[in-house]
């Protein structure tokens, strides 16, 4: 097909299948059906999930247009600057239908009437203020409208990084929105629906832009550009595969309500990813390495095109599906005070098999571990097929660190931390001291800089990103020891006395940014004092370890301020859970400080022998420099005075052999 007619042609293509699929959905799945009470009327009925792919489409031109011209594009050129106009109309349609589908949402949930009067107004701007549903429709809306006017001003690299952080963050709200299953699967419905969001705005995205930015590349620029959008794509594949699994499992339960006209549907976007999943995993080992010849360069923008089409398919399928009601209902909510709390039942007493068997994986943070630990040992191996060396032990620290960052979000802690105090404490204190000493170890900005090839076409890969993030001023700040340590410890008191410890609580958004905040705060404060990553200033051995021994004693401190505390943290919440095992919530939240008292500083008092030992080596590499040297000054003196002696017993010949007077 000719480049330019599909550059127009593959757009159409995607949103008319996505328009038949959805009708086509709702038509089998009944998710127009008129509804016997307070039907909302059959332009809401169909608008309703026509307006919701049109925000899906143009939510995924934003964002995957950003993220493949950051990986893939040089700033400053032609096709760079093509993506950012494509990312701005996709911000521009994506406002618009935003709004629409915030309007139609409002008209469906409340049943009104559209009028002219004040009241109706008056009523949608309570939606859009005070409920949840509107207040994210509102969020979404004025976030495209701000991403509208940044796509189409910024045209360089960092700018560019701003804006796509800001176009992914766009996509929350929508995911949060609500969730199918049972209450108990809350938060992890509402993950998977996040991921499932971005993680397919980013395939899609990048796919238009393909066809889009064609025109103006070689062959030879589209070659490299799309081996590196088949990499983006593979990840992509994986986290929406895992991330559809995960939350059809929380909707249908049981594998018989396949049969089920929602999970028809279910099936018919299942086919449609294993199709496109087929389709990439072809392109990418055939059809791309001949892209320099017509008949290789005709048949992969075929193929590309029927990607479209299966993309448009899933598309529509999914925003039907939206509107088909699930084969399960979910229970009624609010049977027990835990469940009204934290949508979920109290678990069972905390018992020593228990810390090995009670489970809750938090599907975020397993990806964030599958995929460090992925990248990482691909490292090491490449690094080892080259004939390099990569110390063992980094690699077993990196395994090692990994591993408990799943453990603690997805194993007994994540289980009772929203019931116990004290298990919320370990948490922390593992978190924010002990795996980020595990981390530092596995030096992994070395390893990346030395495994990852360099670009050098003008364009940005993982390396070039990685060592931007740690050479930029920001990063310079962040890793000054002071500033380190600052962050460390006065953090930890500014989370648990005020509403950030409340907001971790009721909020799974909280939660996962605790659980990141910690983990970096700990990981930049051992990276300035430990470590083979490079950051742009250390103190003196000395000084870190009297950094180290005020730290340890503003964090034994804090363990006695709580162990001392008459009154209980977010008595709301730990205390009104209805708990009839285990120590009372106050007698737990002595138990937490003694926790951070005590075992908190274990990790401390290890990080403070490194560096006493590394002060120790220190010395003794020094020691045996200045040896070295005076054996080489040492050397060049003998040598110069065996010199002296020859000459002066030549002399002393010379003056023997004159004949005498």
């Amino acid at each position: 097909m000719n480049p330019r007619l599909l550059r127009v042609a593959g757009p159409v293509i995607l949103i008319a299948v996505s328009l038949i699929a959805v009708v086509a959905g709702l038509a089998y799945g009944g998710g127009a059906a008129e509804v016997q009470l307070a039907d909302p009327g059959p332009v809401v009925r169909w608008g309703l999930p026509i307006a919701t792919v049109l925000v899906n489409l143009s939510a995924a031109t934003l964002v995957g247009s950003l993220v493949l011209a950051l990986f893939a594009l040089p700033a400053g050129e032609r096709p760079f600057e093509i993506a950012l106009d494509t990312a701005s109309i996709g911000a521009a349609v994506f406002t618009i239908a935003a709004a629409t589908t915030g309007y139609l949402t409002f008209l469906n949930v409340l049943n009104a009437k559209p009028t002219l009067d004040a009241v109706f107004g008056q009523q949608l701007g309570r939606f859009l203020v005070e409920s949840p549903l509107g207040q994210a429709w509102l969020i979404t809306t004025i976030a495209g409208a701000v991403l509208t006017v940044l796509t189409f001003a910024v045209r360089s690299w960092i700018p560019t990084l701003l804006v796509a952080i800001l176009a992914l963050a766009s996509l929350i709200p929508m995911g949060t929105q609500g969730h199918a299953g049972t209450e108990a699967s809350h938060n992890a419905a509402v993950i998977s629906l996040v991921l499932h969001i971005i993680a397919a705005a980013v395939w899609l995205g990048g796919l238009v832009l393909l066809v889009v930015v064609r025109p103006a590349m070689s062959r030879r620029q589209l070659q490299a550009v799309l081996l590196r959008y088949s990499s983006i794509a593979l990840v992509a594949f994986v986290v929406v595969a895992v991330s559809g699994t995960v939350r059809a499992s929380i909707t249908l339960l049981d594998v018989s309500n396949l049969f089920s006209t929602y999970g028809f549907l279910v099936l018919v976007k299942v086919a449609a990813l294993l199709a496109m999943g087929v389709l990439g995993a072809w392109y990418r080992r055939r059809l791309i390495s001949r892209m320099a010849d017509e008949p290789g360069s005709r048949r992969f923008w075929g193929i590309l095109t029927l990607e479209l089409v299966f993309m448009g398919v899933a598309s529509g399928a999914a925003a039907a599906l939206a509107r088909t009601a699930p084969p399960v209902e979910a229970p009624l909510v609010g049977q027990t005070p835990a469940e009204v709390l934290t949508g979920s039942p109290l678990p069972p007493e905390l018992t020593l098999e228990r810390w090995f068997t009670a489970w809750d994986v938090d599907l975020l943070w397993a990806f964030v571990v599958a995929f460090a630990l992925f990248f990482y040992l691909a490292g090491v191996w490449r690094l080892h097929r080259r004939g390099d060396a990569w110390p063992i032990h980094r690699t077993v620290m990196w395994i090692l660190g990994m591993l408990g960052v799943f453990w603690v979000t997805s194993g007994p802690i994540n289980v009772y931390q929203d019931y116990l105090f004290s298990m919320h404490m370990i948490g922390h204190m593992l978190l924010s001291m002990a795996i980020p000493l595990l981390l530092v170890t596995g030096a992994p900005v070395t390893l990346a800089a030395r495994a990852i090839r360099k670009r050098d076409d003008g364009t940005r890969g993982g390396r070039e990103w990685i060592l931007w993030a740690v050479h930029n001023p920001v990063a310079k700040v962040l890793t000054n020891p002071y500033v380190a340590a600052g962050l460390f410890i006065g953090s930890l008191w500014a989370f648990y006395y005020t509403d950030l410890f409340r907001w971790s609580l009721y909020d799974h958004v909280g939660h996962i940014w605790m659980v990141a905040h910690f983990l970096v705060t700990g990981y930049l404060f051992v990276l300035s004092l430990v470590g083979i990553d490079p950051v742009p200033y250390r103190l003196p051995y000395p000084m870190r370890l009297l950094v180290l021994i005020a730290i340890m004693a503003m964090h034994a401190f804090f363990g006695i301020a709580i162990m001392m505390n008459s009154g209980l943290m977010v008595a709301e919440w730990f205390g009104a859970m209805g708990r009839t095992w285990g120590a009372t919530p106050l007698q737990d939240q002595y138990v937490g400080g003694g926790v951070a008292w005590s075992v908190g500083e274990i990790p401390t008092l290890i990080l403070a022998i490194t560096v006493a030992i590394q002060w120790s080596r220190s010395d003794e590499r020094q020691q045996k420099r200045r040896d070295r040297h005076v054996d080489r000054v040492g050397d060049l003196e003998l040598d110069a005075y065996n010199e002296e002696l020859a000459r002066m017993a030549e002399r002393d010949a010379r003056v023997a052999a004159r004949p005498r007077g």
